[in-house]
């Protein structure tokens, strides 16, 4: 089987996909230098499955990936979810000591988990973007300046750095929603089996271009499944990317796609907007 993460090695994805129940045993590794080029590896025919994160604790959606969703829908589907603690570390190379570091690099998700760790212990070091955390590893090691990375503390061992501080993220517990992509068409992925957490199913959902532009348009659309008792467990709103003050709308249901409750509620929906995509039907973690 080729998995897709965002690579280089040393990222988060590549922890969670180590202890993800969904990789099986082995595996031939499709590392991708993009979060989006991630879901288009599945969308292409150059991976059979994903994980790709989504969701932090902390910080909130990963945007890239909501996005590379929408525009993957036909080809692409969610199978499956999985929740991984995330703790970042400070690396810098060897030899460098904390005070002394003039930049610290990064994905943005880790800079923003770790914003107040940044602002109260390094004030003064300047805020980089990276890629990804271990690319911001790969280039703080080759840079030969006082610069740091946050990043697993593995990617230290990777790249020959050292960790200067670990745990470093603005609270406790921060957890990241990683998500399991297949093929659409493709079988049920190896280990995602027909139950999740108390047997419990969630279905993800995109939509946008309510026809009835009123007061309340949204509260209708979404009375679809409230009338029918199903539990709406995540709202996100997105701009369309066209004009300010069009959007879409990105919701996580309790259910499954086929059940009776649920497929009415989205035939309803489908009345209501100008277009929906089911972007998968998935065990709940």
């Amino acid at each position: 089987m080729r998995v897709a993460y965002l690579g280089p090695a040393g990222t988060f994805s590549e922890d969670a996909l180590e202890v993800s129940r969904f990789a099986p045993g082995s595996f031939t590794p499709v590392i991708c230098k993009t979060i989006p080029a991630v879901v288009e590896a599945v969308a292409g025919g150059e991976a059979d499955r994903a994980l790709v994160p989504v969701e932090n604790s902390i910080e909130g959606s990963v945007r890239p990936t909501l996005d590379a969703l929408i525009e993957h829908a036909e080809a692409v589907r969610i199978a499956g979810e999985f929740d991984h603690e995330i703790r970042s570390a400070l690396i810098a190379p060897s030899g460098v000591d904390f005070e002394w570091i003039e930049a610290v690099i990064s994905h943005p998700q880790p800079l923003a988990q770790c914003a107040l760790f940044l602002r109260t212990e390094l004030p003064r070091a300047e805020l980089r973007v990276a890629s990804s955390t271990s690319a911001a590893v790969k280039q703080v090691a080759k840079a030969g300046e006082p610069w740091a990375a946050l990043a697993p503390a593995r990617a230290a061992r990777l790249y020959d750095c050292e960790v200067l501080r670990e745990g470093i993220e603005d609270e406790p517990g921060n957890v990241t929603r990683f998500l399991w992509l297949a093929p659409r068409g493709a079988d049920d992925p190896d280990g995602v089996s027909g139950t999740g957490r108390g047997g419990l199913w969630k279905t993800t959902l995109a939509f946008a271009e309510l026809g009835a532009d009123h007061p309340g348009a949204l509260v209708e659309a979404l009375l679809e499944f409230s009338d029918r008792q199903i539990n709406l467990v995540r709202i996100e709103s997105r701009p369309m990317r066209r004009e300010l003050g069009r959007y879409r709308f990105f919701i996580d249901i309790e259910g499954r796609e086929e059940s009776e409750d649920v497929s009415a509620a989205i035939a309803g929906l489908r009345s209501k907007a100008e277009w929906v995509r089911v972007l998968g039907s998935y065990p709940a973690n």
